[in-house]
């Protein structure tokens, strides 16, 4: 199916632990179809997909024991604090997830889709697929209990990932809409029905 002109793409960013998946599910109550680039980065990953072997020969056998699905509890705790290897991993993933994204938004038959992405601005998602990018943002002590709450991480290795992103600010210096979920769910479920009232009304 090809992309409809009158489809509206809307990239949805913001560094780890904002809470970007509450502002997700929000939009698709809404009625937008939602693309959760997290989850798809994770199937390009598994064996026999198109990222798992170049990863293997990247990081080596032992992130995958026994020849089976990537350990990535392990494999995070070698690029989170290698930038390079880092930087090997998304060069890896993110053409492959990029193009899984494509052909979702493609097949989608709602007037509006939202790709959830962490990357987003970083990997070009947002140039190359998105109309509006919405970021969403948390204060950091918020991003570290989230963390340490939801993933069972240490501080300390709660720390360290958000130490490893491009600091908020860079994020919201390309937004077109900003979502503060540093307050309450109520009220950031209003900035988003407002943000969603203004792109229904265009």
């Amino acid at each position: 199916m090809d992309k409809s002109p009158a489809k509206l793409v809307i990239g949805l960013t913001g560094n780890i632990g904002v809470g970007k998946s509450t502002v997700m599910a929000m939009l698709t109550g809404l009625g937008a179809a939602g693309i959760d680039a997290d989850k798809v980065a994770h199937q390009v990953m598994e064996p026999g997909q198109p990222a798992y072997a170049p990863i293997i020969a990247r990081f080596g056998p032992q992130i995958a024991p026994e020849h089976g699905p990537i350990d990535r509890l392990r494999l995070g705790q070698i690029v989170f604090s290698d930038p390079a290897a880092l930087a090997d991993l998304e060069a890896i993933v993110h053409p492959a997830v990029f193009q899984v994204i494509q052909r979702r938004v493609d097949e989608a038959d709602t007037p509006v889709v939202v790709i959830e992405a962490i990357k987003l601005l970083e990997a070009g998602l947002s140039r190359q697929l998105c109309q509006q990018v919405w970021v969403v943002t948390a204060p950091r002590a918020q991003q570290i209990q989230r963390l340490m709450q939801t993933r069972g991480l240490s501080e300390a290795e709660a720390t360290l990932r958000i130490d490893a992103q491009p600091p908020q600010a860079e994020k919201i210096a390309q937004a077109d809409v900003v979502i503060d979920n540093g307050g309450s769910l109520e009220d950031v479920r209003a900035q988003v029905e407002r943000a969603w009232d203004v792109v229904r009304d265009e």
